[in-house]
């Protein structure tokens, strides 16, 4: 029997060349540096930079950057090196946790369609059914809907969060299940997969043995590019207003309230605006590494 073709192979050696790859790609490695250094400063700088995000002090409003502010204060002299510090981790903790439910459930239904001619064109009516709907109406519908319900069951904190999330990821999946379905078709089609079906595999063995190992590649692309995409959303969320509530710092809260003052204190919105750039901007950069690391066509390369 064929043995199957794994992309994303465990060997050491293999990890090795995966390695080269990546670091060979400039923008990849720079990204990774940047990403890196964004998520110390997020999850670390709290506990260095000790201002409370939401202490007031009246007597220090929108002042400029100083030594005891090195970013300014916001109008009711709120430190924003602090919230944005603070902003980050829910940011970021959006990005990631969104990714992840549109990653599994684009997986899943891309994996059905692949495998199931039964399912395979209604499951991509559905998606084809998604991708045309306008996003951002239906994210806003969505919002005015259940923000008060999820609010009064779960806090206002809490509730938010699981609605940006929700809607955010349940409207996002569509790429993946497209990308993962592609994979499975191909891999339907090589020897190892069509002698495992000859010896009566069950369908769930073949796919956690032989499918899901063999689209991790695609699905690990989808995911670093997935993580700009929900921060880009969230923060669009929070700039129209419909995102966290004003006590819990966002990048995109803070390039929000920012906004009124930008004539009188501009840091207010540059340094939010630039945490999202060089956020998304590195973390498009690691996708497209890991694309090229993991592109079989640049095997015969190495």
């Amino acid at each position: 029997m064929t043995e199957p073709v794994t992309v994303f192979a465990t060997s050491r050696p293999r990890r090795a060349t995966l390695w080269r790859r990546f670091g060979a790609h400039p923008g990849a490695v720079a990204g990774s540096m940047v990403f890196a250094l964004i998520c110390i400063a997020v999850l670390i700088g709290p506990m260095i930079w000790g201002i409370d995000p939401a202490q007031i002090d009246i007597g220090a409003k929108n002042q400029g950057a100083s030594l005891t502010h090195p970013l300014g204060t916001d109008q009711l002299g709120r430190d924003l090196l602090a919230a944005l510090l603070a902003g980050g981790r829910v940011s970021l903790l959006v990005g990631v946790v969104a990714m992840a439910l549109a990653l599994c459930l684009g997986a899943l239904i891309g994996v059905i369609a692949g495998m199931s001619r039964r399912w395979d064109a209604p499951l991509m009516r559905l998606t084809d059914l998604c991708l045309s709907l306008p996003l951002l109406p239906l994210l806003l519908v969505a919002i005015m809907l259940w923000r008060d319900s999820l609010r009064a069951q779960f806090g206002a904190e809490l509730g938010i969060f699981l609605l940006i999330v929700g809607v955010i990821g349940l409207t996002s999946w569509m790429q993946t299940a497209r990308i993962v379905r592609g994979s499975v078709l191909a891999l339907r089609e090589h020897q190892f997969v069509m002698a495992a079906t000859a010896l009566g595999t069950q369908p769930f063995a073949m796919i956690r043995r032989h499918i899901l190992p063999n689209v991790l590649s695609p699905v690990l692309v989808s995911a670093t590019l997935g993580i700009g995409h929900a921060i880009l959303t969230e923060s669009a969320l929070s700039f129209l207003g419909l995102g966290f509530p004003s006590d819990v710092p966002t990048w995109g809260r803070l390039l929000f309230d920012g906004t009124n003052y930008m004539t009188l204190t501009p840091s207010r919105v540059i340094w939010p605006g630039l945490a999202i750039s060089l956020t998304v901007l590195s973390v498009n950069y690691i996708g497209d590494g890991l694309r090229d690391a993991l592109d079989p066509r640049w095997q015969r390369r190495w």
